[in-house]
């Protein structure tokens, strides 16, 4: 009989290696579009609330300004977002959204919608582990304080 190893017994490395396989699936989808995970996470935060400060969209993302500036810049390069000083706070931007943005929502919204709904597990367990991860997230946020 096979003993389970001590790493396939933590439930760190299988949250892990979700994460990865669904970086590695969104990956696949967004190619055509040209974005990363990463940039469609920006995008997602944008569409449901245009016009944020920097420290806005990372804090809603969970990721540090060193980490989401190159993010955004490429994402200004490539035409997806437009950055301007805040007239509140002179050392603060704000992102927003192009054209190109507003119009590809859609299409990338159906590509995303119809490889989740391929993979039909997401249709029958969602909604479980969603509730699940997002309590263990919380229990997670609540020891790091």
């Amino acid at each position: 009989m096979n003993n389970p190893s001590k790493l396939e017994q933590q439930l760190c490395f299988e949250v892990y290696k979700a994460s990865s396989n669904f970086s590695k699936l969104y990956a696949r989808t967004l190619e055509p579009f040209h974005l990363t995970f990463s940039q469609y996470l920006v995008l997602l935060t944008l569409w449901e609330q245009n016009n944020l400060l920097v420290k806005d969209i990372g804090n809603q993302l969970g990721l540090g300004i060193g980490t989401l500036n190159p993010i955004i810049n490429r994402m200004i390069a490539n035409g997806w977002l437009n950055k301007e000083q805040s007239d509140k706070d002179k050392r603060a931007f704000v992102i927003s959204l192009t054209e190109k943005a507003l119009e590809q929502e859609k299409p990338i919204e159906r590509a995303i919608i119809s490889k989740i709904t391929s993979c039909n597990y997401l249709d029958i367990n969602a909604k479980t582990l969603m509730t699940n991860l997002k309590e263990l997230n919380a229990f997670l946020n609540q020891l790091k304080e």
